[in-house]
């Protein structure tokens, strides 16, 4: 299950989160800014001193756009671009008040670092399967608050997404199975609950693999399942249900995997695992 992610449809919800991102580090008042005159500007750049893809231009606007939209941003990049510090170092140009750029300077970056990080992540991963069909996805493994800005950033990276949350797919589990009584109560009561709804099943053996198809899952997850296994799987079921393979997945073992046939491979250390790019925000000229 893949659900395309865009910005438009989850604009209140960067807002909020931007607005939770300010109210942390501001507080009451960033007093260090209050050195600076009022009428004092700025201008300067966002340089990066690693590699990697950009992702998080949007969060950064809204930062600057909460604090004082007289603030201007000149991109030279776009989200999901590599990022070339031995080429272009600079990712964007701002200029504006210099309080407000001084005030949101850290909140800024740790939107661009973090999502950029994700993004970067993200294609490290994808470019490991490139040689096969198979699609990446993502897990519910995010940092706490951040669900939808790290889901987005996946995006970027080349990857896609599983579901965002617990009310937008079924994802029938071991737990689940056992209070149910099986898979088949547990796929017929989701048919009921809501049939429009995407189903998957979670399967720890052929045996279940095969229950999960016969009860008319939309998608299976093979969890753990050998290398033999999941050829079986392929084998017996490519076509008749989405195949997605998951747990003890690794760098070492990915393309392998890949190269099995399973439509997607869910991977939860796209999101937990992730490493903030380096990057840094610096004023070259004021005036008042």
């Amino acid at each position: 299950m893949t659900i395309p992610l865009s910005v438009a449809p989850w604009r209140e919800t960067l807002r909020r989160d931007v607005r939770n991102s300010l109210a942390e580090d501001v507080g009451d008042g960033d007093i260090t800014a209050q050195l600076i005159p009022a009428s004092q500007w700025v201008s300067g750049q966002v340089i990066s001193r690693q590699p990697g893809i950009l992702a998080g231009r949007p969060w950064v606007e809204e930062v600057f756009r909460q604090l004082d939209p007289a603030i201007e941003c000149q991109w030279l990049l776009d989200d999901g671009d590599p990022i070339d510090p031995d080429q272009e170092p600079v990712l964007f140009r701002f200029q504006g008040p210099a309080r407000a750029i001084l005030t949101g300077e850290r909140s800024a970056l740790n939107w661009l670092q973090t999502l950029s990080g994700v993004a970067s992540r993200c294609r490290h991963y994808a470019d490991l399967v490139a040689h096969t069909p198979v699609r990446l996805l993502d897990t519910r493994k995010t940092l706490p608050g951040l669900r939808f800005a790290q889901k987005y950033a996946v995006t970027q990276g080349g990857c896609f997404n599983h579901r965002l949350g617990l009310y937008d797919a079924f994802l029938v589990k071991e737990n689940h199975i056992a209070a149910c009584g099986s898979i088949a109560a547990a796929v017929g009561q989701a048919r009921l609950i809501a049939p429009d709804k995407p189903l998957e099943v979670e399967a720890e053996t052929l045996g279940e693999l095969a229950a999960a198809v016969d009860a008319g899952a939309d998608i299976v997850m093979l969890d753990e399942f050998s290398y033999q296994d999941l050829c079986q799987a392929v084998a017996r079921y490519q076509g008749q249900v989405q195949l997605e393979a998951s747990g003890g997945i690794t760098e070492r073992n990915l393309a392998q995997i890949a190269e099995t046939g399973v439509d997607a491979i869910s991977l939860g250390t796209l999101t937990k695992d992730l490493q903030a790019l380096d990057l840094s925000l610096r004023i070259h000229q004021a005036k008042i």
